[in-house]
């Protein structure tokens, strides 16, 4: 393709270090969509014949098939899937090929496809976070009463519901799809018409073809357009965000089927056994995606180094973005996936959850509250619950079962009717407590909104 400036052939090292092919193919679909809207503005400009036009759009939607159905053949040679397509349909329509390419660059042509690659993707992910969402719903509006420990510092604090704490994952997963949404917005602007950095003298009608490929507007300074690629970095941070909270999840369960815990029992088909140990059983989807996690951040981390010192405008170090995009939207469609059959197919051991919070000292605050009720002081009344802590662990004696009026006479026969998971729950019901009716109305909203 720059055949007419050089003498020499390119060494065989070189295009083994230059190639993209083997891992921009996946750009295909997007990159004859931009051609043929490309082509489209030459023949609305004058550029192409109609019969030139259709030569080159049948000739790239032949070529679209074959690698669809795996028959083309790829040339590293030609560097990239712009290259390889654009030579394959020269060879097969002569000439009209040849005039493809009028007016644009291949810096314009890789930042529109990865553009529509990231467009389409952003499409994709949002909808399988919204799956795994509704798996969490379900089963938090299944076990909405299934009453169970909350934490923190991974030390019992105060009861919550299994239902509560799963829609807490929900929430999150809310805001990634956010994000993601957000994120779409920027990636939704169409550089085609840029250039290698400077537009061209052959202007084509830059609004039109942004048009045709769905894009929302269309760049306006051909640099700026050509070197973009915050947008990449913004959706490696995004996914790195959402491989942080499906971490988190898979930490809670990875805790709660472990026999100390015994919350959940993870279905056999989404566990595996050991080579030595006959009876374990290993919550391996979890601990992959707690493993995963860290490969999306490497991936954020690798475009981020990449950016940092370059010029104006497009440098061939820009090629790397495209590995760790790929492996990062192919890590999380898998990850999101297998979680949302995992959490499906998850039981919830509903007797070891309540024997878990049965411990009276989960109720600790709600003594406490109950002082502030009769009129103590807050201050005053987490050091009277401390003290009785105390004595119900030095003594061996569960709190609901202590005679609190040996701490101080503040403590009346009254004080024990807090000790009740029942009323402890059935009193949060501020917005946002895990009250059994707040937790079945957020379950229900929820399935109402995943539904639209």
């Amino acid at each position: 393709m720059w055949k007419g400036r050089f003498s020499k052939t390119t060494a065989d090292l070189l295009q083994q270090y230059g190639e993209s092919v083997s891992y921009d193919w996946r750009l295909y679909p997007h990159d004859i969509a931009g051609s043929i809207a490309h082509a489209r503005a030459q023949l609305n400009a004058g550029l192409l014949t109609q019969d030139e036009f259709e030569q080159i759009e049948n000739g790239l939607r032949q070529i679209e098939a074959e690698i669809t159905e795996g028959t083309f053949e790829f040339s590293i040679e030609l560097e990239d899937i712009h290259m390889n397509i654009e030579s394959a349909l020269t060879e097969r329509i002569g000439a009209a090929g040849a005039k493809l390419h009028t007016a644009r660059s291949r810096n314009d042509q890789v930042a529109t496809d990865t553009r529509l690659y990231c467009r389409a993707s952003i499409d994709t992910l949002r909808e399988l976070i919204s799956d795994l969402q509704r798996s969490l719903v379900n089963q938090a509006e299944t076990h909405a009463q299934t009453i169970v420990p909350g934490y923190t510092h991974l030390q019992r604090g105060q009861p919550v519901t299994i239902g509560h704490h799963l829609l807490a994952y929900v929430e999150m997963l809310a805001r990634d799809k956010e994000r993601l949404s957000d994120a779409r917005k920027r990636v939704n602007q169409c550089p085609l018409g840029s250039g290698a950095l400077a537009g061209s003298t052959i202007n084509l009608d830059r609004a039109a073809i942004a048009q045709e490929l769905g894009f929302e507007s269309i760049t306006h300074n051909s640099m700026d357009a050509i070197s973009d690629r915050d947008y990449i970095a913004e959706l490696l941070f995004s996914f790195s965000l959402i491989g942080a909270h499906l971490s988190r999840l898979s930490e809670d369960l990875i805790l709660w089927c472990s026999s100390e815990f015994g919350f959940i029992t993870l279905s056999d088909a989404h566990t595996t056994g050991s080579s030595l140990m006959p009876q374990k059983k290993n919550p391996d989807i979890c601990e992959l995606t707690r493993g995963k996690t860290g490969r999306l951040y490497g991936n954020l981390m690798s475009i981020l180094t990449a950016l940092k010192g370059l010029p104006l405008t497009y440098n061939r170090d820009l090629q790397e973005d495209k590995e760790p995009l790929f492996d990062s939207i192919d890590t999380l469609t898998l990850a999101l996936k297998i979680n949302t059959e995992m959490i499906e197919a998850m039981e919830i051991n509903t007797q070891e959850c309540l024997n878990a919070a049965s411990d009276p000292l989960l109720l600790a605050t709600d003594l406490a509250d109950w002082l502030v009720k009769n009129g103590v002081a807050f201050r005053s009344a987490h050091e009277l619950v401390g003290k009785a802590v105390a004595a119900s662990l030095r003594e061996g004696v569960p709190l609901d079962q202590l005679d609190l009026t040996t701490i101080d006479p503040v403590f009346t026969s009254e004080a024990s009717s807090i000790f009740s998971l029942q009323k402890a729950l059935e009193a949060r019901t501020n917005t946002g407590a895990p009250s059994f009716k707040n937790v079945k109305e957020e379950a229900d909203r929820w399935t109402q909104l995943l539904q639209e």
